[in-house]
């Protein structure tokens, strides 16, 4: 019998450019979704998906926020879609310091897309629900998990003998303990 590779499931929302209306149905979910208390008011500044325009293509670009990042990159490219160029930073998702998407108004803090995770968990991030052009799909795929390999117990007991050597047996059980409240 052949054993069976874990898996995990991944979510993503797929992006249709070619369907993109513009109407930012996705921002106004999203904010309003993010809002304190839950759908009490829209702020388009406080979503986490953006409609980049390019009106005088009539050409729209949903884009989610990403990672933060400390420094803004460096990579200054540019792309030919359709005989128009574009740079690398108008489908860039990455919150960073060289544009003003995807931080918080009030605070300054920066905002990700967490798919609208909650507890009991939606079917389908809201931005989703409300695209009636299908220009955001939601997928869910289900790929090879990366297993870290187990270690062997000569391996827990070199590592546990050097801590206690470096560091004395009270202070691991000290950090043992506090971790284990947690």
């Amino acid at each position: 019998m052949k054993a069976r590779q874990a898996t995990k499931i991944i979510k993503e929302i797929k992006v249709d450019i070619n369907k993109c209306t513009g109407c930012r149905a996705c921002e106004m979910a999203c904010s309003a979704f993010h809002s304190k208390p839950k759908y009490s008011s829209i702020n388009p500044a406080r979503s986490r998906i953006r409609v980049v325009v390019d009106e005088l293509n009539d050409e729209y670009v949903p884009i989610r926020a990403g990672d933060y990042t400390v420094a803004e990159c460096t990579g200054r490219h540019t792309y030919a879609i359709d005989g128009k160029d574009y740079s690398e930073c108008s489908f860039c998702g990455a919150v960073c310091p060289s544009r003003d998407f995807f931080f918080e108004p009030d605070s300054g803090l920066p905002l990700k897309c967490d798919m609208c995770e909650t507890v009991p968990a939606l079917d389908q991030p809201w931005c989703v629900k409300v695209c009636t052009a299908d220009s955001l799909t939601y997928v869910e795929r289900e790929v090879p998990r990366d297993e870290k390999p187990q270690p062997t117990r000569d391996q827990l007991e070199i590592g546990l003998e050097f801590l206690i050597n470096e560091y004395g047996m009270e202070a691991i059980l000290e950090n043992l303990n506090r971790k284990s409240k947690r």
